[in-house]
């Protein structure tokens, strides 16, 4: 009997063998372990390409070096995970080869037809014919980007090879131009409604504001409160209304789609919709009425929700705060809304406890921020402040997610022409992660309770991370168990937020710069009598929800690499000196490490460790010196000396001090 077909994406090693994973339900073998794929099996396979496999029994490999093991061979590519490729130019017996920049692309493309390209140049590439007997792709130039190593050319790169362009298509400019000339009159039309009666609430009069970072262009959140006279408040989270202008179907919407999400390198946002609407029309700006979506909460003393309503809204801002003038108002106790302010801040800390006591992973892990001057050279590296004000904008949006989540669930929990939601799940850490996790911190001199089934709960991993707290391995540990959790992901079947200890939870607060909040923003409207949702908007909904959490790791990816970058350009003019670091990793190549300063990860080769030979204990994360015992372990602060620095390729290499 043939051998059962498998589908999935496969993943490539640099040396072009691949491996496949089957899940739990498929494996028809007692071993966990993947499937090797020979690479003259891989039908020129790439990283991430959905494949069809079959199993082929025991590969042996004929160098010896490998223990034999389960293999098969792919027998179609399905879908291409990749289509476009951002490299360099370079040139090699006489053919033009692109070198992609993109790490897990193992293959070069060849360049017939250079045109106006220098080698040199970085460019972005069109995945061509691969012939059965050829060793390399065909690509054609889609665009040349400039100079290899020009900041501007790099920006624009790292966003290209994550399938972000800065530009609109032609359809999302004539629309943009549209709303420039007509939007604010679109506004004060749907505004005159109210008096006719329409369901579009009126909060102007509320006390409201906004509070953002200095640097922020867009306002798509903002907060109101008024004291009620029996010692309760209505507290309003106010949502720009994208949706208002952005229709399903319409080139605005085909676009935010495809995005599905703004970017934000360290020096540039690449929005998900134009500029008229991110930055104008559905901005929040202060003195300007504006259209919302939002969700009001009567909260007692205590920041419980007594009663909830959601729906369309027009909002007044009164002042807009960066989170530093907020914590001054704050602090001083005196300014525009500090009433409002210090009643919204107490009643945060309570909703803040109240889910910390539920069990929500309290991570605080703080963002690394790069300074730039005019030219996009690094000046300084730092980590970003985490103020009182930004936590209790994150409370209250977290609140809104949540209520939204819970409101949308109990309205389509039997059916009928409303069935589906989106939601933002949060899965359980994996069994075998948190046993590595365990094992890990064991090593480091620290316990993690885990239960007999495999589990660990929010207030011990809080436990843990308080116990690191100050300390010099306090980051790598925050990583560490942050690399143990599952990935939040979009998805119709609702299995709660671990992280955030919620049953229900949503992504309600940011429609500017998420697709998912936009829907979320129309179904919230179909179910308050407004324009519905169609049956066969719904059922894509499962698809929307896998597109929309791969483009989010691509931004992702793309936003780490513009600050890695960064990092290792404001380092490359103090090669030779020396540096406080910590041993972020262990392998039998050498020793990755973080450098304290600036955060920037590099490695230690194993040649230059020393005079010894260094054998790698897995089993205590180690490199042992096998004449002089020393040893270097995860978690270990070390002095280092910088001894090369590559910004084209983010890497740092350093020795010990």
């Amino acid at each position: 009997m043939a051998e059962k077909a498998y589908e999935g994406p496969i993943s490539m090693t640099k040396k072009g063998i691949g491996f496949f994973a089957l899940l739990p339900g498929n494996r028809n073998r007692d071993k966990n372990e993947d499937l090797l794929i020979p690479a003259d099996e891989t039908l020129h396979a790439l990283h991430g390409d959905l494949v069809q496999v079959v199993p082929t029994g025991l590969y042996r490999d004929p160098s010896g070096r490998m223990p034999p093991r389960e293999a098969g061979k792919v027998v179609k590519i399905l879908s291409r995970a990749r289509e476009t490729f951002v490299g360099t130019l370079i040139e090699e017996d006489g053919l033009t080869f692109l070198d992609p920049d993109y790490k897990k692309m193992h293959v070069p493309l060849v360049i017939l037809d250079r045109g106006d390209a220098k080698l040199g140049d970085k460019v972005l590439a069109r995945l061509g014919e691969w012939a059965p007997d050829k060793a390399y792709p065909l690509g054609t130039i889609e665009e040349i980007i400039g100079k290899a190593g020009e900041h501007d050319v790099e920006m624009r790169a790292l966003a290209l090879g994550q399938g972000f362009s800065p530009e609109f298509p032609p359809g999302v400019r004539a629309e943009a131009e549209r709303l420039e000339r007509e939007g604010k009159g679109m506004i004060a039309e749907e505004i005159a409604k109210i008096a006719g009666g329409s369901a579009r609430r009126d909060f102007r009069a509320a006390p409201t504001c906004t509070i953002d970072p200095v640097d922020a262009k867009d306002f798509d959140d903002a907060l109101s409160l008024r004291a009620l006279p029996n010692g309760d408040y209505e507290v309003g989270v106010h949502i720009a209304d994208v949706s208002f202008f952005v229709r399903p179907g319409d080139a605005f919407d085909k676009e935010a789609y495809d995005r599905a999400t703004s970017v934000y390198l360290v020096d540039r946002t690449i929005p998900m919709l134009p500029e008229v609407l991110s930055n104008g029309l559905c901005s929040l700006v202060e003195g300007e009425d504006r259209l919302a979506v939002s969700a009001v909460f009567t909260l007692d003393a205590d920041a419980r929700v007594k009663d909830a309503w959601f729906g369309e809204t027009v909002i007044h801002s009164n002042r807009r705060y960066t989170y530093e003038d907020a914590q001054k108002t704050l602090d001083e106790g005196a300014g525009d809304l500090s009433e409002e302010l210090i009643a919204l801040l107490g009643l945060s800390k309570k909703i803040r406890a109240r889910r910390q006591a539920k069990g929500a992973v309290d991570f605080d892990t703080p963002e690394v921020k790069v300074e730039l001057d005019a030219s996009g050279a690094p000046v300084a590296i730092h980590l970003k402040e985490r103020r009182e004000t930004n936590l209790m904008i994150e409370d209250f949006m977290l609140l809104a997610n949540e209520q939204v989540a819970a409101h949308l669930a109990e309205l389509t929990k039997n059916g009928g022409a409303h069935f589906q939601s989106l939601y933002r799940v949060h899965d359980e850490p994996d069994t075998e992660r948190l046993e590595n996790l365990e094992h890990l911190l064991r090593v480091m001199g620290y316990h993690l309770k885990v239960s007999g089934d495999g589990k660990v709960s929010g207030a011990e991993l809080n436990r843990l991370l308080d116990a690191v707290k100050g300390k010099p391995e306090e980051y790598l540990v925050k990583t560490a168990t942050l690399r143990s959790m599952a990935k939040a992901v979009y998805a119709t079947k609702n299995i709660g937020h671990f992280g955030l200890a919620f049953d229900y939870y949503t992504h309600f607060t940011s429609p500017i710069r998420r697709y998912p909040d936009l829907l979320v923003h129309r179904l919230i409207k179909s179910h308050a009598g407004g324009a519905p949702v169609s049956k066969a908007e719904m059922t894509a909904f499962d698809s929307i929800a896998v597109h929309c959490s791969e483009r989010e790791v691509a931004a992702a990816d793309a936003e780490r690499a513009s600050v890695k970058m960064k990092q290792v350009e404001f380092l490359s003019p103090h090669v030779g000196e020396t540096f406080a670091a910590v041993v972020s990793g262990v392998s039998d190549r050498g020793l990755f490490v973080e450098e304290q300063s600036t955060h920037a990860d590099g490695f230690i080769s194993v040649r230059d460790l020393g005079d010894d030979f260094y054998e790698h204990d897995e089993k205590h994360f180690a490199l042992v010196g096998r004449r002089t015992g020393k040893w270097f372990q995860l978690g270990n602060p070390i002095r280092v000396k910088l001894i090369a620095a590559r910004p084209a390729e983010k890497e740092l290499d350093f020795a010990p001090a």
